[in-house]
């Protein structure tokens, strides 16, 4: 009685491995905005109490850092989502031997960062 056992080949393997790596990468980077937001709103009530506290009416802050830092922790749940969708996606297609390439998310981050880069800057010249 012979009994067949198919075994993982290694190309499908690392295919699989690189799919989770990739995956990974994309969680440092929703972690990486989420922490970051989490500190600059952190750093505007800061700085809100420091004006209260050395009572300067003129220090009063705008609070757009506020706003900033909760987009950005936003748009951090966003990627995590997104990365999952397409982590998902890539795992069932490598199974079925159907792999079909989407780049839009690293294409849709990419134009949120610059486009959040241009808006940091026109804002840093209007303070200056």
């Amino acid at each position: 009685m012979t009994e067949t056992v198919k075994k993982n080949d290694f190309g499908k393997s690392r295919e699989f491995q690189a799919n989770e790596r990739t995956f990974l990468a994309w969680i440092r980077t929703s972690i990486a905005l989420m922490g970051f937001g989490f500190v600059i709103v952190k750093f505007s009530l800061f700085l809100k109490e420091i004006a209260i506290m050395l009572e300067s009416p003129g220090a009063s802050a705008k609070g757009y850092s506020s706003l900033v830092g909760v987009i950005m922790v936003a748009l951090g749940v966003i990627i995590a989502f997104w990365a999952f969708v397409q982590y998902k996606r890539y795992d069932r297609q490598l199974k079925h031997d159907t792999f079909i390439p989407l780049s839009v998310l690293p294409l849709v981050v990419t134009f949120i960062l610059i486009s959040g880069g241009i808006v940091l800057i026109l804002y840093l010249l209007s303070i200056v």
